[in-house]
């Protein structure tokens, strides 16, 4: 069972990665910050339809400053979705911002609406994690997923990621006679690799979500990381594989139904693959190459979580390249090399770390 040591510490963003941002057009001046909101005069729990408490609050402005932040996160909307042009934002409206108090970067959660035909979106706002940045960024350019987010200064914006969140899916989903077992089983294995690989921690069901993609046929799915604070911090190789947290169970039991040992090692073998053709890419592998240098220059996650964590891939490898790693950078820079060094890796239900 995986195991998260304590409360993760935020890291700033440095100059390696500053310039990396610029130069791929996610740095830009946004017309509130994420401090600023934080000038609310009060707040209540935000209770969802069932009566239960969130944990989110809904906060409110004063009224002679309501106006201006309003405008503020519809141009922030327009920014994020359409590069700025804010004739897509004349029939939105702001409907409510709900602030976590929980969660590590704090995140304020703002619902727009169209009132034409009371279609709705999310968009985050946050403080600017370098770890989650990192994260956000290898999502965006390691996984099949693509992924809006901005930052300027210490805030970060991010668009809302659509799917059924994984505890939903287990708890509901799962028993639905419908349910093409094999085909989430394939895709459960696929995204264990793939935040192994890019070293993305802490996927237990209520850090992803499941999109339920019908085809001509039959059902699919796509599992989607939704929280990237984790990346590269943790001292434990398990804590990268989404098969060691007990939340998972649920998942991991119909694979093992459903699925024989060479699958599974071919479903392994075929992430790898795909991770290491957008790695050789000539569109993503240059900027993969920028961020993974900026990162090997940058220090997010404490020396014995480093230390621990190479050995931990040694061991999970059997090779003594990661050994040599200095930092989290050189380990992510030796795990993405190891995609070509080793096509298979292992069977993962056999892996015992």
């Amino acid at each position: 069972m995986a195991i998260i040591s304590k409360k993760k510490l935020v890291y700033p963003i440095q100059k390696p990665l500053r310039e990396y941002l610029i130069s791929q057009g996610r740095e830009v001046t946004l017309p509130i910050t994420y401090e600023e909101l934080h000038r609310f005069n009060s707040a209540i729990p935000f209770i969802d339809v069932k009566g239960k408490d969130t944990l989110w609050e809904s906060v409110f402005y004063p009224e002679t400053e309501q106006i201006h932040v309003h405008e503020a996160l519809k141009k922030i909307y327009a920014l994020l979705k359409s590069a700025g042009d804010v004739s897509v934002i004349e029939h939105l409206y702001i409907d409510r911002i709900d602030l976590c108090t929980y969660g590590n970067t704090k995140p304020f959660r703002i619902r727009i609406v169209n009132k034409i035909n009371d279609l709705f979106d999310y968009f985050y706002i946050k403080t600017a994690d370098a770890s989650r940045i990192y994260g956000l960024e290898l999502e965006h350019l390691i996984s099949p997923n693509k992924i809006n987010f901005l930052v300027s200064g210490s805030t970060l914006v991010e668009e809302h990621i659509q799917g059924i969140p994984g505890d939903d899916f287990i708890r509901k989903n799962l028993k639905d006679p419908n349910l093409n077992a094999m085909r989430l089983a394939k895709e459960f294995i696929k995204f264990n690799e793939r935040c192994l690989v890019r070293l993305l921690g802490d996927m237990h069901s209520s850090n992803f979500v499941v999109e339920v993609i019908p085809d001509f046929d039959e059902i699919h799915y796509r599992i989607r990381a939704i929280d990237f604070d984790q990346e590269a911090y943790e001292s434990r190789a398990a804590i990268y594989m989404p098969q060691y947290f007990k939340q998972n169970n649920p998942i991991i039991q119909l694979g093992m139904k459903n699925l024989v040992p060479e699958l599974e090692i071919q479903y392994q073998k075929e992430e790898r693959s795909l991770i290491a053709t957008r790695l050789k890419s000539k569109i993503s592998g240059p900027p993969i190459k920028h961020l993974v240098k900026a990162m090997m220059e940058d220090k997010i996650a404490p020396k014995e979580n480093v230390v621990s964590l190479r050995e931990d891939l040694s061991r999970l490898y059997n090779d003594k390249e990661f050994l040599a790693c200095r930092n989290m950078g050189e380990i992510l820079y030796t795990s993405l090399k190891f995609v070509f060094k080793y096509p298979i890796r292992h069977k993962y239900s056999f892996v015992n770390l």
